[in-house]
């Protein structure tokens, strides 16, 4: 525990950092000629020094004021030495939301420190919301400051006049020192990590003077590579002084703007050109190559003058003598354009921008572990190294930071953060009218406060929490909240969304199609075997913090409810339809983990729970990360016996027959003391088949016994058949043969001619391996006939396996091992999905190599079968597998002495 003194310690130096901000702040207010600035200070001291109170005095309200004055010294460059006549009405109407905002943020903090501590710690969790909620308001107003307040504020009061389309062209700082920067492209990246081959191939692109285009989602490398690609040796020597390069975001995305800029940066001279045709003979009269970097600014198609820009965008990549490059977020590029893939780093690549801005502590596997968890995202590796830099944190530090506060981490001390970037994306004017037109314009409910808000004079914000507080009024058409609700669904599910799936997800959604596709058009997401999805972090910013308080979320969660609340049986038609359950498994068992993490007492989850794992028994069997939250549930809650039950039956189809029997165990203690005979008959029967399994053969029949003399009372013919078919196989492995032929001979003449067709298949195949044991063979082989027609006429995948599997064991008993071979090989074909059978196939092909004398192939056979045992847990079979391989290998080691296989040994077939 740490001491008194080294908690002030801390406490002093979090006052230190906010007493500087302060003073920063105060600095700024006093130096400032607009009052409405002088405002939005003045509501930022007050905000920080609330903080600074002790109450307050926590590393996330001191995170949170930090950012604030982050957002103030973006307001102090942008208007130091401004007038008030020099400010533009949108830029003070920024000024004026950002003064409320603050001010706003500033009462509710008050109003916290009013509560109890009873009351503090009982909405712990809503106060962080809080809190993560503010620091997004506060980084999209961050994100506007840094990307266009600077163009707002008039450098020096003078516009050039243009009569042309677009009216006077402003001449603010970025566009001043444009020919500087236009004679010379920026310096290359210090590195460029795993992005050799791609550059190289830019390269040759260029030299061929073929346009390229790079397009992904923001924070990928695209303007690393760019600038990489114009430094490249080659290129220098090809182009000379002829390299251009141009920053489409700092500039305003008007036509006019937009030539004027190229006038500029390759040194054409023409003064405010109102189209290309005073260019030309300048563009036309030399090589060069020129990268259009962030084009997404200037090109996205429901952008002011997108039209006249792409036509200009398009003439130039036309140009024979000139190499255009475009880096984008959106695909709406010349179509002349090659498009090379930026792939996805390699994990060592992703680790080398680690440790190429974090130069402290070495190399470490939780690093690794943390660029994985990234999605080896160039920009998030590198926002992450800093921050770790910045704060001096060790790695171990750094873990912690991330597990606790995921993307928030991702914010340097200068501002620079991963939800400015996204946010530029969601503020395009392509993301903004994703409106269905048939859709009400209405607010969205998100929790305590609205995510989605609106400001009609200020529209051109990414709505916050803060400003619906503070404007109730309809959601304007360009926010789109249908949009942005879709993001956070596809966010929340690890695989995202199956776009098959849209449909039926979202119903209610129009134009549902074609909103997905322009995210895919806009980066934020991609498309990935068959599946919408988008990188690590993107998702982490996007999913909702409460996804009870998305009322989009929650109808998708209902959705996949009811559609896993279906009944599964072998004979009803519909039995295959379930099979989307093996492509959407993973999001499934994720949507059953946040929700019962949410409300663990809750039924009905629980239930749907039981139904998920009814759904991995039948179509994809497999451990489950949901079985500790089941045993952890008390033993008197009404879902545990059941949800024990199913997660037992999956332990038992993967192999692993200990796990399988200590769950049925506690289940059947549980169904006796609610005195439901009927669930403990079923929990009976299933013991009865795992004690068989694992050879012990009296406790499984007494079982049996139990189970059939409970159906007989309550007159159930079907389960009687149920046990009498365990019963068969418990007696035919305890030799009790004549017992065995009887209770399987039994549960066929019960069976019904009709509806119950899965039950006579597996009792005819019972009932055929008795034969064989017997050693009335042909009877066997009919046996095993009949139960082949009846599983193949309905496709019983695991059915069709054990049978063959069962007449492979029966023609290698007769020595005919070339059909023996065949049924393996047919066996091997329907354990396609299943790995435990698919390994009991390869073991019985092992023992069939060995009856062969082939010892080599036994061994590789063998192995093959122990690594699925092994990856299984099947302990059991892992002993079998592991007698087998030293039989093997005294066989080997035996033929080795001798220098010859001898032929007439007889090597039995332990099957």
């Amino acid at each position: 525990m740490a001491s008194t003194s080294q908690r002030h310690d801390g406490r002093d130096g979090l006052s230190s950092a906010l007493d500087t901000d302060i003073q920063v702040i105060t600095r700024a207010r006093d130096t400032s000629g607009i009052p409405p600035a002088q405002d939005a200070f003045d509501s930022a001291g007050a905000l920080l020094t609330t903080i600074r109170d002790p109450m307050f005095n926590k590393q996330e309200y001191v995170d949170l004021g930090r950012l604030c004055a982050g957002v103030c010294r973006a307001l102090d460059r942008g208007s130091k030495g401004r007038r008030l006549d020099e400010v533009s009405p949108l830029a003070l109407e920024a000024i004026g939301e950002l003064t409320t905002t603050v001010a706003t943020i500033q009462r509710e903090i008050v109003k916290l420190g009013k509560r109890n501590t009873a009351s503090q710690v009982l909405h712990a969790k809503n106060d962080k919301d809080n809190i993560a909620a503010w620091s997004r308001d506060l980084n999209r107003i961050l994100h506007i400051f840094h990307t266009e307040l600077s163009i707002m504020l008039v450098a020096d009061g003078h516009r050039n006049t243009s009569t042309g389309r677009g009216g006077a062209i402003e001449q603010h700082p970025t566009t001043q020192a444009s020919v500087s920067l236009g004679e010379s492209p920026p310096p290359p990246p210090r590195a460029c990590f795993g992005r050799d081959k791609l550059i190289e191939e830019i390269v040759g692109l260029a030299e061929n003077l073929e346009p390229v285009a790079l397009i992904g989602a923001g924070g990928i490398g695209k303007t690393s590579i760019a600038l990489a690609v114009l430094h490249h040796d080659r290129i220098m020597d090809r182009f000379g002084d002829n390299r251009r390069f141009i920053r489409c975001d700092r500039f305003p995305a008007s036509y006019l703007q937009f030539l004027a800029r190229i006038s500029q940066v390759v040194g054409a001279g023409v003064e405010n050109p109102e189209d290309l045709t005073p260019l030309r003979p300048f563009l036309a009269s030399r090589e060069m190559i020129l990268f259009l970097d962030n084009a997404e600014s200037i090109l996205d198609p429901q952008g002011r003058d997108s039209r006249e820009i792409y036509a200009a965008v398009e003439e130039l990549s036309r140009f024979k003598n000139i190499c255009l490059g475009i880096t984008s977020r959106i695909t709406t590029v010349p179509s002349y354009c090659k498009r090379p893939v930026v792939p996805t780093l390699s994990a060592e690549s992703a680790c080398e921008i680690f440790y190429a801005n974090h130069t402290n502590g070495g190399r470490s596997d939780i690093i690794g572990d943390l660029v994985r968890q990234l999605d080896f995202h160039a920009l998030s590796i590198t926002l992450l190294a800093t921050t770790a830099a910045e704060n001096v944190w060790d790695y171990d530090r750094l873990a912690k930071e991330w597990d606790a506060r995921r993307v928030q981490v991702l914010q340097t001390h200068h501002n620079e953060s991963l939800a400015a970037t996204i946010e530029l994306s969601l503020n395009s004017p392509t993301f903004r009218q994703l409106v269905p037109p048939s859709e009400p314009h209405q607010p969205v409910p998100r929790s305590k406060f609205h995510r989605l808000a609106a400001s009609p004079a200020f529209s051109k914000f990414i709505p916050s929490p803060i400003l619906r507080k503070l404007d109730p009024s309809p959601i304007p058409r360009e926010i789109s909240p249908s949009a942005r609700e879709l993001l956070e669904v596809v966010a929340f599910f690890p695989q995202g969304i199956d776009e098959k799936n849209l449909n039926w997800l979202f119903p209610t959604t129009p134009n549902r199609k074609e909103i997905f596709d322009k995210f895919c058009v806009l980066s934020l997401t991609h498309r990935n075997n068959g599946f919408i999805t988008m990188l690590a972090p993107i998702r982490d910013y996007l999913c909702p913090l409460d996804p009870e308080s998305s009322p989009l979320l929650c109808a998708t969660k209902d959705r996949y409810f009811t559609r896993l609340s279906a009944y599964l049986d072998p004979n009803e038609p519909g039995f295959r339809e379930a099979e989307w359950i093996k492509w959407e498994d993973i999001n499934v068992e994720h949507l059953l983990n946040v929700f019962i993490s949410i409300d663990p007492g809750a039924c009905e989850v629980w239930d749907v729970c039981c139904h998920f794992m009814d759904h991995l028994y039948w179509h994809k069997p497999r451990h489950t990360l949901l079985g500790p939250k089941i045993e952890g549930l008390p033993d008197g809650h009404q879902s545990k016996a059941r949800c024990l039950f199913e997660l037992s039956r999956l332990f038992g189809l993967i192999g692993n027959r200990a796990e399988e029997k200590r769950l049925l165990i506690h289940t059947l203690t549980l169904e006796r003391e609610k005195g439901d005979d009927l669930w403990v008959a079923r929990t009976l029967r299933f013991l009865c088949d795992v004690n068989r399994l694992l050879g012990l053969y009296t406790e499984g029949i007494q079982q049996a016994e139990e189970a059939l003399e409970i159906y007989k009372r309550g007159r159930d013919t079907i389960n009687q058949v149920q046990c009498l078919k365990q019963l068969a196989w418990l007696l035919r492995d305890d030799e009790q043969l004549d017992g065995a032929e009887n209770a399987a001979s039994r549960a066929i003449d019960l069976i019904p001619e009709k509806g119950q067709e899965y039950l006579l298949c597996e009792s005819h195949r019972v009932l055929g391996n008795i034969y064989r044991d017997k050693g009335e063979k042909e009877k066997a082989l009919d046996q095993f006939k009949t139960a082949l027609r009846i599983a193949s006429r309905f496709n019983w995948q695991d059915s069709l396996f054990w049978i063959h599997y069962s007449m492979a064991e029966l023609f290698s008993s007769k020595g005919e091992f070339g059909t023996a071979n065949t049924h393996v090989q047919q066996a091997k074909s329907h354990a396609v999905d299943d790995a435990y059978n698919l390994g009991c196939a390869i073991e019985l092909q092992a023992r069939l190599r060995l009856r062969q004398h082939r010892l080599e192939e036994a061994r590789s056979e063998v192995l093959a079968a122990l690594e699925i045992y092994e990856r299984l847990g099947a302990a059991k079979d892992v002993g079998d597998c592991r007698e087998l391989l030293q039989e093997i290998e005294q066989a080997i080691e035996s033929q080795s002495v001798s220098g010859k296989s001898d032929s007439s040994s007889e090597i039995s077939l332990n099957v």
